[in-house]
């Protein structure tokens, strides 16, 4: 009797589309980083995207690890701009990418969110949750049912 996931390759993971989170929350980078603050936790947020306003395109992602260090370092949020302390030029991933292709991106990166781009532009925004959850459901349901051969 032959194995039959060695038969049947395991189904490739979802892509990033299926597991973002849309809509993503935006902010300004002229905006102070309190601002940011009060974003992040209004939409339970770990991470906001800073988008230039007339184009609408990520030029930089500011997280709450980027506050805590403000913070730690003796900085007031309100006395900081976004663009002071966000990452600019993000990296990005397309909405088609596979899970496994943004956990390369994420890892080689040492990302925890990564900005989702699409046909309209920005999407949605991923995080190493995310990622980390679609990679073990796939891991765990394993082949589809309809692929075991009978015996």
């Amino acid at each position: 009797m032959a194995d039959a996931s060695a038969q049947h390759p395991a189904p490739s993971p979802a892509t990033v589309a299926d597991v973002m989170h849309p809509p993503v929350t935006t902010v300004n980078q002229n905006d102070h980083v309190a601002a940011a603050a009060y974003l992040m936790k209004r939409a339970h947020a770990t991470a906001l995207i800073v988008t230039q306003a007339q184009a609408g395109e990520p030029i930089g992602i500011i997280t709450e690890a980027d506050i805590s260090h403000l913070v730690a370092d003796g900085k007031n949020p309100n006395d900081v701009r976004i663009y002071q302390l966000m990452t600019a030029r993000p990296t990005v991933v397309s909405a088609t990418a596979s899970i496994r292709d943004a956990a390369k991106v994420m890892t080689s990166g040492r990302f925890r969110h990564l900005p989702v781009m699409g046909d309209p532009g920005l999407v949605g925004i991923v995080d190493i949750t995310d990622v980390c959850r679609a990679l073990l459901e796939a891991v765990v349901s394993g082949p589809p049912a309809d692929t075991a051969q009978a015996e």
